[in-house]
């Protein structure tokens, strides 16, 4: 692959408006396509508004991007843009109204002839220069102009599919130096290709964002650039091929969004010999490889949650998958910025079934309304922690980029199903409980990148190593006293593509034996164990998709690791459980796994919220169940008990106002929902104002908690509480 020399740009400083939320500051935001309306006003710091030209499934254009960026701003939101890399609402550039040349050959084309198609005349792009272009020129200059300081640009998506189009074949001749060659003829072909869709979107990126901090210093501001992204577990699974880790370096990029939610999480997988929907598992997967991408780097990361999905589902089904990859995001207590949610306008104003087996549709539930903007509400004060999730820390498994170039075509027979190769090496230890973590190949440069593993898995089954930098860094890791689990037969047909290990003076028969040589093992070693300085290398002959796609296919696995964290690794009892426990701030976190060393639930104690009940009730236990989740404010850990304070809520407070007798605030939240909110108070009230009437009730103050609940209809203009005792 060619190699580009980035330049770190200079930033110019930037004055902002006294008060003004800079981008770094966000805690909170989401994306929209639409203006400020009442009914989806989540009051999340900023929006992200969509498209200069709106979003491809939105019809409703007749509002200009100014005047939308003018509406919500008007309501003290800060204002950021989004939109497609890959895809968007630029039928100006495919139909020729941009520079009088038509473009739609330059859509995705796969191996039938047909264009892969996001919408009409929105085709998924091969990212030309010209393309590059007219995005610069048409989209990101406007939206600079308008002030806007922080751009998402997102979905960086070349299918793996596709690669047939005359314009793929261009940019392959001017990247190879020779004539394009079908993907599906030979693994070669296949990996030549995947690697230049990878090269594209990484340049058109880079290209992007560098014209878009360039032009915002020729204004004075100091433009922001995140890529909001499909985790790298996901575009595996779904055979897309995007940049992903590499863009965590490159000096244009600030941050990302990992975009994770229920029709990512419960693409099925593989275990104990079982294909089927493991949401919670595969969300906290997928949250871990997009942490592990950036974590070395310092850039910043958003985790998004979304309370529906694209697929049509019941609010039922919704409800359940949003708590379980709400909690699965929460387990990791460094990541404390949040896209609460995308598409607010189809949250809370699409139709969507009443019941599984039901036609009806209708809004979504005012008790479902009421539990998201509680969950929401709880993310704007969602601390950071040092807190570490329960279980044997330490293990972590290896990915890389090229996890996406072997997924499609199939070549000789080799399968990989369902990415099963993957789930093989994190799913037998997540599953009984051991909070595995996932490190990229391309950060292995970075100190940080293996700092807390002992025990680190991989294989080369389903990915190669795209430089013999990173078998340098793992050697040394290795010597320094790691413990490195190598599993794989090393037969599949990508081992023999013409890559760095097999060229240019090498000739290893497979990248593994490159690796093996930094260590003075013998290429093609038997399945053992092998010294290496301080450490140790276990091989495994078995490629990991045998450990979850037969019925205790993972024993042999499980075995080795616990041998060597425990012994060579000298991490203590690697304790097996069904379930994980966190601590943020005055937040505790539990999740129960089904298919588990055993079914026994997990039993909290303490004076809790139920954050997962619309009627945040008050309780001194809470049980929670094989497949399930909770997320509750522990009161016992609130510090100042004594200073009122809203502990929960379906509303976000502002204008907060102590005397020592009173307690006041505004509640904003989206009209047409229901605010239930938990007040912690000194004492018992004697009177209770929402809007200027007194609605004390007895009944709602619980003595235990020192809370009162309130109940209202919430106005995003504002619902003055006042609360007096």
């Amino acid at each position: 692959m060619k190699k580009f020399w980035i330049f770190c740009l200079l930033a110019a400083g930037f004055a902002y408006p006294a008060g003004a939320r800079q981008p770094d500051d966000v805690k909170t935001t989401f994306q929209s396509s639409r203006e400020w309306r009442p009914t989806i006003d989540n009051r999340a710091d900023a929006v992200m508004v969509y498209g200069v030209g709106g979003n491809p499934s939105d019809r409703s254009k007749r509002i200009s991007f100014e005047d939308r960026v003018a509406s919500w701003r008007e309501r003290g939101y800060t204002t950021h843009f989004m939109t497609g890399i890959a895809w968007g609402e630029y039928q100006d550039y495919f139909t020729g109204k941009w520079d009088g040349e038509w473009h739609l050959d330059e859509g995705q084309v796969q191996r039938s002839g047909d264009t892969i198609w996001h919408g009409h005349l929105v085709p998924y792009i091969v990212p030309s220069e010209n393309y590059l272009r007219y995005l610069k020129e048409r989209h990101v200059k406007r939206v600079i102009d308008a002030g806007i300081d922080a751009i998402f640009m997102e979905e960086p998506e070349f299918w793996a599919r596709a690669g047939y189009s005359e314009a793929f074949k261009r940019e392959w001749k001017a990247f190879y130096g020779f004539d394009w060659r079908p993907q599906h003829e030979s693994p070669e072909n296949t990996y030549l290709a995947n690697k230049l869709k990878y090269h594209l979107y990484y340049r058109a990126l880079n290209e992007v964002f560098t014209y878009a901090k360039e032009y915002g210093r020729s204004k004075g501001m100091d433009v922001k650039c995140y890529v909001p992204t499909h985790s790298l577990v996901n575009y595996s699974q779904w055979q897309i091929v995007s940049p992903e880790a590499s863009l965590a370096s490159l000096p244009s990029v600030d941050g990302y969004i990992a975009q994770v939610w229920t029709g990512t999480s419960r693409e099925p997988n593989y275990f104990d010999g079982t294909l089927r929907e493991r949401v919670f598992e595969t969300a906290y997967l997928e949250y871990g490889s997009m942490e592990s991408m950036t974590a070395p780097t310092g850039r910043k990361m958003f985790f998004l949650t979304d309370p529906i999905e694209d697929r049509a589902r019941d609010w039922a089904d919704y409800k359940k998958n949003y708590e379980a990859t709400f909690t699965a995001q929460l387990l990791y207590p460094q990541i404390a910025d949040y896209e609460v949610m995308p598409w607010p306008e189809r949250i809370y104003e699409g139709l969507y079934k009443t019941s599984r087996d039901s036609e009806v549709k209708a809004r979504i539930p005012r008790h479902y309304s009421t539990q998201m903007q509680v969950m929401i509400n709880a993310l704007n004060s969602m601390p950071a922690t040092d807190n570490r999730l329960t279980g044997s820390a330490g293990i972590s498994v290896l990915m890389a980029n090229s996890l996406m170039f072997q997924r499609f075509p199939t070549h000789a027979g080799y399968e990989d199903p369902q990415l099963a190769n993957f789930y093989g090496l994190t799913l037998p230890l997540l599953k009984r409980g051991v909070p595995v973590k996932t490190v990229h190949i391309e950060n292995l440069g970075y100190r940080e990148a293996l700092a807390a593993t002992k025990v680190l898995l991989m294989t080369y089954s389903n990915l190669k190593p795209l430089s013999p930098e990173a078998h340098t860094q793992l050697a040394e890791w290795v010597k320094k006293g790691g413990v490195l689990v190598y599993c794989g037969r090393d037969d599949d047909p990508f081992q023999t593509v013409s890559e760095w290990w097999n060229s240019g003076g090498n000739a290893y028969a497979a990248p593994a034996d490159h690796l093996f040589a930094q260590m003075d093992i013998p290429a093609a070693a038997p399945q053992g164990e092998y010294a290496c300085g301080k450490g140790t290398v276990c091989i495994l002959r078995a490629d990991p998709k045998e450990f979850v796609l037969a019925k205790g296919g993972d024993e042999p696995l499980i075995r080795a690791v616990k041998s060597l964290y425990e012994g060579r690794a000298k991490g203590g009892e690697l304790t097996f459980k069904n379930n994980f426990y966190l601590q943020r701030g005055v937040y505790d976190l539990v999740a129960v796994l089904d298919e588990s060393v055993g079914d026994a639930p997990y039993t909290l104690r303490g004076t809790l919220v139920d954050l997962y009940d619309p009627e945040l009730p008050v309780c001194t236990e809470r049980t929670i169940r094989p497949g399930e989740q909770g997320l509750f404010v522990n009161v016992g850990r609130v510090a100042q008990k004594r200073r009122p304070q809203v502990l929960a809520a379906a509303c976000r407070a502002y204008d907060e106002k102590v005397t020592g007798h009173s307690y006041a605030f505004v509640a904003k939240s989206p009209a047409e929902t229901t605010c239930v909110a938990r007040v912690l108070l000194p004492k018992q009230p004697r009177s209770v104002k929402v809007g200027g009437r007194e609605v004390f009730a007895p009944a709602e103050w619980d003595a235990v908690s020192r809370t009162y609940r309130l109940r209202f209809e919430n106005d995003p203009d504002g619902v003055a509480v006042e609360i007096g005792w």
